[in-house]
């Protein structure tokens, strides 16, 4: 099975991903690399943000690797939070503060249209390559839900009855924005 590390320090995010992954990768942590940096993310984009990060394992450590880097885009904050979605509300990368800021911006707004996108950066060799999800859907007027992390409470994807939150860790792997760029890796890894 092949081996590969995700350069995240976010347990939630590695947990999510040892789940998609499941049988397929086996996905290593910094930390199962003794990797114990504070890897910068100061790129404007999501993208520039995930290479950022896939490059620095790679220099520093040797590993093949991925990095994601997530945002949500909200319409009427023409795309807020969008990079900085992690430190909305200060560098302390504080989920509840970043959602309380989020809904007091949109108080009273009517769109309320948003969109989640994770980029996937893959170093494998000396090669370079980006992937990515994106699920449309709507910040609720107010956080609901007890899983998850991060915006989930207060996003619900299109289509669905409830925030990401409500949902259950299965349902939203299948259909969320992580979901859809991981199984772009995962069929890249399967050619």
């Amino acid at each position: 099975m092949k081996k590969i590390v995700f350069a995240t320090n976010n347990v939630h995010k590695l947990e999510e991903l040892r789940k998609l992954t499941e049988g397929k990768i086996e996905i290593l942590s910094l930390k199962d690399i003794d990797c114990y940096d504070d890897i910068p993310e100061t790129a404007d984009t999501l993208e520039g943000n995930a290479l950022i990060k896939a490059r620095w394992v790679k220099e520093r450590y040797g590993y093949d690797c991925f990095a994601d880097d997530t945002g949500l885009e909200v319409d009427a904050l023409d795309g807020e939070p969008g990079v900085y979605s992690a430190r909305y509300a200060g560098d302390n990368h504080d989920s509840e503060a970043n959602m309380r800021l989020l809904l007091s911006k949109l108080h009273g707004e009517k769109n309320r249209s948003a969109r989640f996108c994770t980029v996937i950066a893959l170093i494998e060799g000396d090669q370079e390559f980006i992937m990515d999800g994106i699920v449309e859907g709507e910040i609720t007027l107010e956080s609901s839900g007890q899983n998850g992390f991060g915006y989930d409470p207060v996003f619900r994807p299109e289509g669905c009855d409830m925030t990401f939150a409500e949902m259950g860790a299965d349902l939203k792997n299948r259909i969320s924005h992580r979901g859809r760029a991981v199984s772009k890796l995962i069929k890249y890894f399967s050619l």
